[in-house]
Order: structure tokens, then sequence, then C-alpha cells
């Protein structure tokens, strides 16, 4: 039997890991010689991961959490190291398979090498070429002890050969971020907000800014918020915000007719309303993926993207972060001229079964 340990340590990474589940199931149906273990090392807590969310998006609940939430960079990598050897020790496997950039990405695949176990990085390749981005250094030491890569687009192929990753350790399989949306999209479902503030379809925005640069500075998340009321004539916006966020706000007393602060959403409801919406401001990654296949006009307020593709290809912009910048892209999208968007090659919802069968000719 060949038995791989999934990592996942945030609730995106278990949208990236299900379909990984499923078609190792599928596979094992199949009379494959496959299983897997799945360990949730409990990095972030999310009051949202109940039951509920492992069931709506038919996730199963993890064989074991380790619980190594809060703490400094430092102390959670710590943590999950300390607790991951354990884990791994009493429980061997043949490859440790971890997902995209968080913090217990590098920790697990740290321990892994060290207990002489494979590693396969899922979302290999990427970067934002930002070493501020606790991220940023996440995929670097990841990436930098990686057995096989599996990637997303042909930017990560290139920037792997440059790093002298040999092309038998890199598999361009797409994905799994957009198999789980393209799966669950019959099944959105629209939020509360929905009916009590009588939204319609593509006359409003959905916001979500988390980002510490964004954030954190009180003067800059103003300045931002005014310039985005300034230029959207008379839409609601519509902010789902974090906890972090909402005390800034508190402090900041920012209101507006149109500004509608709501707690976070489910995965169902939140893309229920970016399907609908007229269009996305945010400075989250895995948002610019789902909103560039769902054709709905993004705008990212970062100054660098790990995720090119979904600009060269998708329906996504690279605001920056000065406020000023927010105006000209405002205006291109209220006179109707922002680009439509193309399909971006194996971003089709069937990257996991390519990822299971690379498994299994391993």
């Amino acid at each position: 039997m060949y038995n791989i340990t999934i990592i996942a340590g945030a609730r995106p990474n278990f949208m990236k890991i299900a379909p990984i589940i499923h078609a190792i199931n599928k596979a094992k149906n199949k009379g494959n010689n496959l299983d897997y273990r799945l360990v949730h090392t409990g990095q972030h807590y999310d009051k949202n991961m109940s039951g509920s969310f492992f069931e709506q998006l038919q996730i199963p609940e993890p064989h074991v959490n380790l619980e190594c939430s809060g703490g400094t960079q430092a102390e959670q990598t710590a943590a999950i190291m300390i607790a991951f050897e354990k884990e791994l020790m009493a429980n061997p496997a043949d490859l440790v398979l971890v997902v995209g950039d968080v913090t217990s990405t590098m920790a697990c695949a740290l321990v892994a090498q060290k207990l002489h176990t494979k590693v396969a990085h899922v979302e290999g390749g990427i970067r934002s070429n930002d070493w501020t981005m606790p991220e940023e250094i996440n995929r670097l030491v990841t990436d930098s002890i990686t057995n096989y890569f599996f990637t997303t687009s042909e930017t990560a192929n290139n920037t792997l050969k440059q790093n002298g990753v040999k092309d038998e350790a890199i598999f361009y399989v797409g994905n799994t971020m957009i198999d789980t949306l393209l799966k669950q999209r019959p099944n959105f479902k629209a939020p509360n907000v929905w009916n009590e503030l009588n939204l319609k379809e593509k006359e409003y925005i959905v916001m979500t800014l988390h980002r510490p640069a964004n954030v954190d500075e009180e003067s800059q998340l103003k300045a931002m918020i005014d310039e985005i009321i300034a230029h959207t004539e008379n839409v609601p916006l519509i902010f789902p915000v974090h906890p972090r966020t909402a005390k800034i706000l508190e402090r900041l007393n920012i209101s507006h007719s149109r500004l509608h602060f709501i707690a976070p959403l489910s995965y169902l409801e939140f893309n229920y309303l970016v399907e609908r919406a007229k269009a996305v401001i945010t400075d989250s990654g895995g948002i610019t993926e789902e909103a560039s296949i769902l054709r709905v006009p993004c705008m990212t307020l970062r100054d660098n993207t790990e995720r090119p593709e979904t600009i060269t290809l998708g329906t996504n912009e690279l605001v920056g972060t000065n406020p000023k910048n927010i105006k000209p892209y405002l205006n291109k999208l209220f006179t109707g001229n922002w680009k439509k968007g193309t399909d971006i090659p194996l971003w089709d919802g069937k990257t996991a079964g390519r990822i299971v069968k690379v498994l299994i000719d391993k």
C-alpha cells in the first residue's frame, strides 16, 4: 500500500485537498494500492470550520488535528514541527503532500524530509518575489526541499526550471482550487444579505481586505475605502470583514450608506455573491483565481501577485496599493470596458485526477 499523508493548515487548504481526496478514493475503489491520512495542523482556528463545513464541501473530517494555532511565526512553525514529527513517526508515510503556502506547508515539508519521507508540493513554483510576505518565504523553503512539484501554470514551471529543478520532477496539472469551485458551483447559496439588501445581479461590488500592508496602516485603509466609495457611483459595496480588520474599522469610524460590513461568509455563500457581482476588489490571491474562472472583473490592491495568469488570461488587474490608482480602474469598469478573460489552461476541474494518476505511477 502506498500511503500518503496530506497536510492542511487553513481553510483554503481544505478547498485544495478535497478534490485530491475524492480522486484517491476513486482510484482506491478501482483497486489501486493507494491510501491517505489527512492531518489538520490546526494552524488557523476558524469557527466556520465546523462539521457542516466538511459536510458542505464533501471533505472527510481530518484523521487528526494537531491544534497548533496562535503564537508568533517562529512559535507556530516550531509547534507544528514538534507535533507533526510525533504524528509522522507514529503513522509513517511513503509521501507527505503539502498544498499552498501557509506555515504548515513549510513546517511539515521540513519534518518529512528529516524523517526521510518524500514531499510533493501542490502549487509548487508560485512566486510573488515579495519577501515581506510570510507566504513567499514558505514557498521558497518548501520548494527547495520538494521532490515532486504539481504546478498550476507555465510561469510556475519556468520558475522551478530556472531554480534548477529537473523536468521529471515537475508535473503541470492545473489548479485543484478550481476543481472545488466548479464542483460546488451548482451548490452556491444566497447569504442573508442578498435578500436583506435586495441585491441585484451585477449591481453591487464585493470587497475583501486582510493583508497587513492594507489594513494595519489606518490612514492607508481609510484612504482606500474613501477612494472606492467616491468612484463606485450608486452601487452597494458588500464587505465581509475579518475580526482583525473589524477592530481597525471600528477605530476609524468609517460609515457610508452604500458600504455594508458583514460577518465572514461560508465558501458557498461567498462565491454566490462573487459570481453575481459587478466586480470584486480584494487583496487575496485565491479570490482572484475564483473571480477569473467565474469571469467577474477583479481588482487586486497589491503591488505584486503570485498568480500572473489571472491577469494575462483572467479578469484580474493589479491595481497596486496606492489609493490614487483605484479611480482609473473603476472608471474602466463603469464604462463597460473591462476585459472579458479567457480560459486558463488546465483550470478545468480535472486537476486532482491528474495528480492522483502521477501518484499511482510513482
